[in-house]
């Protein structure tokens, strides 16, 4: 595939030597689902730990949605907590599909040391063996618990974000909804990193990305189709399976979104965040030029890669840190 034409020239030197996803889902038999987990899990698993020096990290297990299946929450805390501390409360990317907690290791013990704040990753149930609304439940039921242990865990209740990046920002989206709808836990922020939000497949730019460096038009329809089945672009799709189709946004938390110009999710984040701003949500918005989908974890030096990394940190700070 040809480079696009808009391409940050630093994103487009660094892909030569980029990590990029090793699957193409747009190809791929639902059945080879397992196996691609099995082996990103036996490459987790043979890593070092990722967190660095001045973070503790433990496992925790969360009661499951309606009697199901305990959810695991893994909670990164600081060495020497000064006390109640602000919560990120982070959802994996992945398409709802595939992805792992451990995956964020090293990017939420950053936000520990430079936010200063706990930070929670919660172990969500994949599609389509768990299809909607397996996922966004789990992501709840984690964020219950979150809000129950505050006091034991060293959290201010009421300094909680909810964030993810991808499938994870979409179910980040989700989980506000539903915390809004459900009178809590109260939430203090949103950080939106790239979400996806709209099943329906309609935007202009995910016509426009049907091949892609990452995350094309065929991958995002085969990861609806594996959490909604053949609901997936109908009338019968909640607004907590796809938060884009939310008619009310009103009383949502104040929200960060970003997205990069050469994605599918370009035009469904720009319309989420400008609905945001009409219902009165306080809501900042970033188009990255020239970046494709996932680009600051693909080529992190880059410019754009580190100012998308700053702007979330700055964010965060300036939401709970107060």
């Amino acid at each position: 595939m040809p480079p696009h034409p808009n391409l940050d020239p630093e994103l487009a030197a660094g892909l030569a030597h980029a990590f990029l996803p090793p699957v193409d889902l747009a190809a791929m038999d639902p059945a080879e689902l397992p196996p691609v987990r099995r082996r990103m899990r036996e490459l987790f698993d043979a890593m070092p730990p990722a967190t660095g020096p001045g973070v503790t990290v433990t496992d925790h297990l969360a009661p499951g949605p309606d009697g199901g299946p305990d959810v695991r929450v893994r909670v990164y805390r600081p060495d020497r907590p000064p006390g109640p501390l602000p919560a990120v409360y982070w959802m994996h990317g992945g398409g709802m599909v595939l992805g792992l907690v451990e995956m964020d290791d090293a990017m939420l013990a950053g936000y520990v040391r430079e936010v200063g704040c706990v930070a929670a990753s919660v172990d969500y149930r994949l599609a389509p063996e768990h299809p909607y609304p397996a996922a966004v439940e789990d992501c709840y039921a984690g964020l219950v618990w979150l809000a129950k242990n505050a006091g034991e865990l060293g959290i201010d209740p009421g300094r909680v974000a909810v964030a993810g990046a991808s499938a994870g920002g979409g179910l980040a989206a989700a989980t506000a909804l539903l915390a809004r709808d459900r009178g809590g836990p109260p939430l203090a922020f949103q950080l939106l990193v790239a979400p996806m939000l709209d099943d329906r497949d309609a935007t202009p730019s995910s016509a426009e990305f049907q091949e892609a460096i990452t995350w094309s038009r065929g991958a995002n329809a085969f990861a609806w189709r594996a959490v909604l089945g053949d609901a997936a672009g109908t009338g019968r799709v909640p607004p907590y399976a796809a938060p884009a189709r939310a008619a009310d946004l009103s009383g949502l938390p104040p929200a960060y979104l970003d997205v990069g110009e050469l994605e599918v999710f370009r035009d469904e984040c720009i319309d989420y965040a400008a609905r945001l701003a009409r219902a009165g949500v306080s809501t900042e918005f970033h188009l990255h030029p020239g970046a494709f989908h996932g680009f600051d974890a693909a080529v992190p030096d880059a410019g754009v890669s580190r100012r998308a990394v700053a702007g979330r940190l700055a964010a965060l700070r300036r939401a709970l840190c107060r």
